[in-house]
């Protein structure tokens, strides 16, 4: 079982705090090598296992997003599914606790929304706010954190993490999505992010990550607004509204989806 080292996160929570508290556009850190070379090869190797099987995949495509997701553990290799549950586990909750300041950070056991992410050429995920509550826990989110495993990932690719400000008027903050990179940044209506260019990577290259999303019971009164799904928002001169042929096309994925499982059973 992966487990993180106590002393190494003692002592990265005392500067990551620090970059939490006085981060634009909105509260977050970077955190490099964080999870080391060898975990991240092996997670990549299962990665490329599991994808093999993309009927099990969540796929995303519309003008919003273009991308793959599978939060199913059971459907993992058991390095990735070891770490998943070590970012949940009680040393890694205090870790981030002690960091933001949030208390009572509750993980979610289900990955909903997270787990394996990947996304080959050609993919994007437009700048967006995250949807705000959990509805089978009821909680709020609050936290997203994100394990890049990108080996030897030219700039020139793309795929970087844009933060972008409230007005949505410029990208404040860019992340390169490298090995080992851990990003985590606090969530609400106008934490918006994402990497909204097309990737231009090599064909048999992927940008691959692992996503985590962390909760509380109730949230700073400053902070509480009606419970939504993603907000995707615009850049300045992007049009995103999904088409009919968007909306053609992911009936149609639901319907392959479901003719599957039926034969299957």
């Amino acid at each position: 079982m992966y487990d993180f080292d106590p002393d190494k996160l003692r002592e990265l929570a005392g500067g990551a705090a620090t970059q939490f508290r006085s981060a634009s556009p909105f509260r977050h850190f970077v955190l490099d090598d964080f999870v080391d070379a060898a975990t991240i090869e092996t997670i990549n190797d299962e990665f490329a296992e599991v994808a093999s099987k993309r009927e099990d995949w969540q796929q995303f495509d519309s003008n919003a997003e273009v991308k793959f997701a599978l939060a199913d553990v059971a459907r993992m290799g058991p390095t990735t599914a070891s770490v998943l549950h070590a970012f949940n586990s009680p040393a890694f909750v205090r870790f981030v606790e002690q960091i933001t300041g949030i208390a009572g950070i509750i993980p979610d056991p289900g990955f909903v929304g997270g787990g394996m992410h990947e996304i080959a050429a050609g993919g994007f995920l437009k700048i967006h706010a995250d949807f705000n509550r959990h509805k089978q826990l009821q909680l709020d989110r609050r936290l997203n954190v994100i394990l890049y495993l990108n080996a030897d990932w030219e700039e020139s690719w793309g795929g970087h993490l844009e933060l972008w400000d409230r007005s949505m008027s410029k990208a404040e903050v860019s992340v390169l999505p490298l090995a080992g990179r851990l990003v985590c940044f606090a969530t609400d209506d106008y934490s918006y992010h994402g990497h909204p260019d097309p990737l231009t990577c090599p064909p048999d290259r992927f940008r691959r990550s692992l996503a985590l999303y962390y909760y509380t019971d109730g949230r700073p009164a400053n902070e509480v607004g009606a419970a939504h799904t993603t907000l995707f928002k615009e850049r300045p001169g992007e049009q995103i509204s999904r088409t009919l042929a968007d909306v053609k096309a992911s009936l149609r994925r639901v319907k392959r989806r479901f003719f599957r499982a039926n034969k299957s059973t």
